[in-house]
């Protein structure tokens, strides 16, 4: 057993050495050949010597081989080049096909604009809106408060729009610029029915906002918002899509009629910009939705609505036509607020009667308003949302609580010409 197994340990040691000799060369494959050879010269039955006429025979045919697999090689190669595969030297010998192509910043054929494009045509116009405000606490001690938000350049001369709850009482406000110029700003007018607001800051050739129309939108729609949010982030950019149009809330007491989008969304973003594909303006950012489990639910008022009010308080300081009761209303719809200002009902309260209008109607503070007509009212927005049904100088009967009595009073509408 042990003489076989040497002896078969010896045939596939020659057998593999003659398989390495065929990938040798010259000198190399003579020295294989004596080291297999136990005496030069003597040969046996069955055994096979390399002479010089069998190297010779043995090195053409491996040179014929060699040219053979480089045939092959350079026919596969061409194949790949076909089928867009390429090798080391053709990646050398071709360059150019692997540059990365240059930038595409023209626009669609229909005019619509990515992301980046959208920037480069509306960042300048959107700002920074910092705001103080004196507060008192509850042993009537001042203090100053301060806020952030957003505003829309809407002319080269300084006028800017934001939120009417952005600027609301504030003393001070103060307006960055995207090049970092900081202006105080003065207030021109504001709508809390809208929620918008219009300041003035007193400097030339800014980059005024492109208005879009808002009733042209279409959900899915891209959605590109430019904004402050917390704050401290001016120029901010954010993208989704239009998520819903025309949505019915009711925010602060206002009924209100929104966009929506999934573009993300944060304090200090409110009266930024919200731009469609093609750059445009479509909406003034005004709120989101938070809470546990909330994401993607933020809301601009359209710019047609936006944009007709806006102007307005440029020309007017107000907006024309709006009818008004002549009172200050008080929003006592919660048990802590009702508890804190010592009613016994919840609802809407008359906190100050300011206009000649309303003394002359009997109006007192501290009455609680229950019908206007013959709609109940149980919040601010019901009024409001009453009026808009009147003309300034329309007469109608409100119905309010009084020491327990029902009292109805006649009043003639007048205009509202400030908040």
């Amino acid at each position: 057993m042990r003489e076989y197994d040497n002896d078969f340990r010896s045939e596939f040691f020659n057998e593999r050495i003659e398989s390495a000799a065929c990938e040798t060369t010259g000198g190399a494959m003579g020295e294989l050949a004596a080291a297999t050879t136990p005496e030069a010269g003597r040969r046996s039955a069955g055994q096979y010597v390399l002479t010089k006429k069998r190297i010779a025979v043995m090195l053409i045919f491996c040179v014929i081989i060699s040219g053979f697999l480089g045939t092959g090689s350079a026919y596969l190669t061409s194949k790949a080049i076909g089928n867009g595969s390429y090798t080391s030297w053709q990646l050398s010998a071709q360059p150019e096909l692997f540059r990365p192509a240059a930038a595409d910043t023209s626009p669609d054929a229909d005019g619509r604009l990515s992301v980046q494009q959208i920037i480069e045509k509306a960042a300048d116009a959107v700002v920074e809106i910092s705001t103080e405000s004196v507060a008192n606490d509850i042993w009537m001690r001042q203090y100053i408060t301060q806020g952030a938000g957003s505003g829309v350049i809407v002319s080269s001369d300084g006028y800017i729009m934001t939120n009417n709850h952005v600027i609301r009482g504030s003393g001070k406000i103060n307006v960055t610029l995207r090049n970092g110029e900081t202006y105080e700003a003065r207030l021109i007018g504001s709508d809390q029915q809208t929620d918008v607001a219009v300041v003035k800051i007193e400097a030339s050739n800014l980059t005024p906002v492109v208005f879009g129309d808002s009733d042209s939108i279409v959900i899915g729609e891209l959605a590109v918002a430019i904004g402050n949010p917390l704050g401290q982030l001016g120029g901010t950019v954010t993208s989704g899509i239009i998520s819903s149009l025309d949505r019915e809330l009711t925010i602060e007491n206002k009924n209100m009629t929104l966009l929506q989008t999934d573009a993300s969304i944060n304090p200090g973003n409110s009266g930024g910009g919200l731009f469609n594909q093609h750059g445009e303006m479509i909406g003034l950012v005004v709120a989101k939705s938070a809470g546990s489990g909330v994401e993607g639910l933020g809301f601009a008022i359209p710019v047609n609505t936006a944009k007709t009010v806006a102007a307005q308080l440029i020309e007017n300081g107000y907006v024309k036509g709006r009818p008004f009761i002549g009172i200050q209303m008080r929003d006592l719809t919660s048990a802590q607020d009702a508890i804190f200002y010592g009613v016994r009902n919840l609802g809407v309260y008359v906190d100050k009667v300011i206009s000649d209008g309303a003394r002359k109607a009997g109006f007192q503070e501290g009455d609680m308003l229950y019908y206007i007509e013959d709609t109940r009212i149980e919040a601010p927005s019901d009024l409001t949302d009453a009026l808009q049904k009147y003309k300034v100088g329309d007469t109608v009967t409100i119905t309010v609580v009084r020491d327990n009595q029902l009292i109805e009073l006649t009043v003639v509408l007048g205009e509202q010409k400030s908040e």
